[in-house]
């Protein structure tokens, strides 16, 4: 076998191509500019808003289906986190980086609706968002974060 052929295929990213980078040659998720937050670089969906909470894309599903990968999310305050997501029949929520003071965690979620769509991804976010707003108050607690 070939070493091309034997070598995984990742995922696209979902890059802003306005996003400023603190470097000529790297990508903005590369190189953020100081003071940039977490997750700077990849796209924001405007569109995907919950109760204020806004969907961001890291694993571009739009550009190729998906049944899992990688997003963040993005609080009223301006505060992130990042998710790591599923397609599964059952809907959960569950840590895979602790907060800390650039962001309130990473998150391993599931849920049933495939993201092939702006409403399905607005509706998956529906279902794991009680439990993320959750963290995200004692993120707020910890670091004393206001709007």
């Amino acid at each position: 076998m070939k070493e091309k052929e034997r070598r995984p295929k990742g995922r696209p990213l979902a890059v802003d191509p306005s996003a400023a980078s603190a470097s000529s040659i790297r990508p903005a998720f590369v190189a953020r500019p100081k003071g940039a937050p977490v997750y700077h670089g990849f796209r924001v969906l405007d569109d995907v808003v919950v109760d204020g909470f806004v969907f961001g894309m890291i694993t571009d599903f739009e550009a190729e289906a998906s049944e899992s990968g990688d997003a963040f999310l993005i609080a009223p305050d301006n505060g992130r986190a990042g998710l790591v997501w599923e397609v599964k029949n059952d809907v959960s929520v569950s840590e895979v980086c602790p907060i800390d003071a650039n962001r309130w965690g990473v998150w391993a979620v599931s849920f049933p609706h495939p993201m092939n769509s702006r409403e399905n991804v607005r509706r998956n976010l529906e279902l794991v968002l009680p439990a993320l707003k959750e963290k995200w108050s004692a993120w707020r607690v910890k670091f004393a974060k206001s709007e």
